[in-house]
């Protein structure tokens, strides 16, 4: 005869294997190493990519500009020659000393020296240095060596600056 303190044993055990046998069975959600024969994938460190370069060089960039913005693509032309007529008190693009350009970000009183970054998409965008697009940036809709059109990535940034238009002054006299 079993001795009931031996039959809880047995009982116990058969219930434990039972209970690993259903965890290992489940195959997904929880994973318990020691009843699972698959191997956990390894976690991936998010790594940043190595900046891409602009198909726009900096010195392109730097000059003297007169600057508007719209909201509405319809006010692109008006904003054009409201950007124009800005040259008379132009926004100054100037070179940074390690290759980059000098230009405020979005709420800053203070210029400083931004990249000009090149994405797998083949966009460009202007910003500090980091994952491209960053919270900062700015993506370079549209340049053709004379009118430069940028929207803030930043969704809040976007909405408050617009669509900025610069256009390039003349050379002075």
């Amino acid at each position: 005869m079993i001795s009931s303190a031996h039959a809880r044993t047995v009982a116990n055990l058969a219930a434990a294997s039972c209970l690993a046998l259903l965890l290992g069975a489940c195959g997904g959600g929880m994973s318990l190493p020691s009843f699972s024969s698959s191997q956990p994938a390894p976690e991936v460190e998010p790594g940043t990519a190595p900046e891409m370069p602009a198909s726009i060089r900096a010195d392109e960039i730097v000059g003297r500009w007169g600057l508007a913005s719209f909201q509405n693509p319809a006010d692109r032309a008006r904003t054009e020659a409201a950007a124009r007529a800005q040259c008379k008190n132009p926004y100054v693009i100037g070179a940074g000393s390690s290759g980059g350009v000098i230009m405020h970000l979005a709420d800053q009183a203070t210029p400083q020296e931004l990249r000009l970054k090149g994405s797998p998409s083949g966009k460009n965008y202007i910003g500090p240095p980091g994952p491209t697009p960053g919270e900062q940036d700015r993506e370079v809709v549209s340049f053709d060596g004379r009118v430069m059109i940028t929207r803030f990535v930043d969704k809040d940034a976007a909405t408050r600056y617009g669509n900025m238009v610069y256009v390039r002054c003349a050379p002075r006299a």
